[in-house]
């Protein structure tokens, strides 16, 4: 069973350092689910990050029930369905695609009458996915020294002003200012120590620095919406309020980032990180706050990025049963074509035989 809680209370305006102060309800429990797991395997050039979930048609996924963070009970789940996650790898790059079926819900320039969504990688060993890291220092005293350990690595897109199809997250005018801020489509690249010390990559309490970048891409999407051939800002609302169909969230960012600071996850070839997904949706078209959303599990969920050996012995294991098999049916073909031309061959000698009656013998 997932009892979700409050790990990415993150408010409307995710450019400042503090938010708010939160209170629990009640003793933290978690009944986690150990079959959970997301898996990236070796895909090279099948991904287009346009928000478009036809080319990862091919791609298995992984669903999971979104239950909501502040009651974590299967009758207060998400009514619309459940969200499946999948995603691949291409030796440099990874990549993400979420779908979670729900009416379309837009309204231009306010992102918290739209849908939302999050992604959160463990950094340090001892960060724990309740509390985002579960730092036990205030804002007055958190630091990179007294929470050092404690860092998670969060990406948050806000679609309020962000055209679906098009292409947002790190660009040359933020990157500029050394920082993981978007301007364009509120698609930004954070890390925390806990939900009170939560900041854009780059600042952080003892000022900014420069070195830090928004290393993610991302593009949304929803089914209900028909011009292909690519909306502009004009169009908003680009559909009609309250369609039934599927939303689809999608990113990319390097395997490894030129991160001097301990704010970005760094994922390995073959190894297991750990990471989380939030969902937060306008439900009877009230806008959301930071701490309602739904999550996918109250814990960490094992996160594998599969090697193209590991993907190849796999294949060649089943390939070699196959092999096998298909040569057990060639040789018995064989033998049974073998044993007609033999048959055929003796009767047909048989029948070249002259008849030589017995009155004509010498016997």
């Amino acid at each position: 069973m997932f009892r979700p809680f409050l790990v990415f209370s993150l408010v409307g305006s995710v450019l400042i350092g503090l938010v708010s102060s939160h209170s629990e309800s009640g003793e933290w429990h978690c009944d986690s689910d150990a079959e959970n797991r997301i898996e990236a395997e070796f895909k090279p050039g099948i991904i287009t990050v346009d928000g478009h979930a036809d080319d990862w048609s091919d791609v298995d996924g992984f669903e999971f029930s979104l239950l909501p963070a502040l009651d974590p009970d299967f009758d207060h789940e998400y009514k619309a369905g459940k969200m499946t996650v999948k995603a691949l790898h291409d030796g440099a790059d990874v990549f993400f695609m979420l779908q979670v079926d729900g009416d379309y819900a837009y309204t231009k320039g306010e992102s918290k009458k739209c849908p939302s969504v999050a992604l959160m990688f463990q950094i340090g060993e001892n960060a724990s996915y309740h509390n985002m890291g579960g730092c036990p220092e205030g804002t007055d005293s958190c630091t990179n020294k007294t929470c050092r350990g404690h860092e998670v690595d969060i990406m948050h897109f806000s679609i309020g002003t962000a055209i679906p199809g098009r292409l947002y997250g790190g660009n040359p005018v933020d990157s500029k200012n050394g920082n993981g801020a978007d301007s364009f489509g509120h698609l930004v690249d954070l890390y925390a120590w806990n939900p009170h010390c939560r900041y854009l990559d780059g600042p952080g309490p003892a000022g900014n620095d420069s070195s830090a970048q928004n290393n993610w891409k991302g593009a949304w999407w929803h089914s209900s919406l028909i011009v292909h051939s690519g909306f502009v800002e004009e169009d908003s609302p680009y559909a009609s309020d309250g369609k039934k169909g599927t939303y689809y969230f999608e990113f990319s960012r390097p395997l490894r980032t030129m991160d001097l600071l301990q704010q970005d996850a760094q994922f390995t070839i073959g190894l297991t990180s750990k990471m989380a997904v939030a969902f937060w949706y306008p439900v009877d078209k009230k806008p959301w706050y930071g701490s309602q959303h739904y999550s996918v599990g109250c814990d960490w969920v094992p996160f594998d990025i599969v090697s193209s050996k590991a993907l190849l012995s796999s294949l060649g294991s089943r390939s070699s049963w196959d092999a096998g098999s298909a040569f057990a049916l060639l040789f018995s073909v064989i033998s049974l074509c073998v044993s007609v031309f033999v048959g055929y061959w003796v009767v047909s000698r048989n029948k070249s035989v002259p008849f030589t009656p017995i009155s004509n013998s010498n016997l």
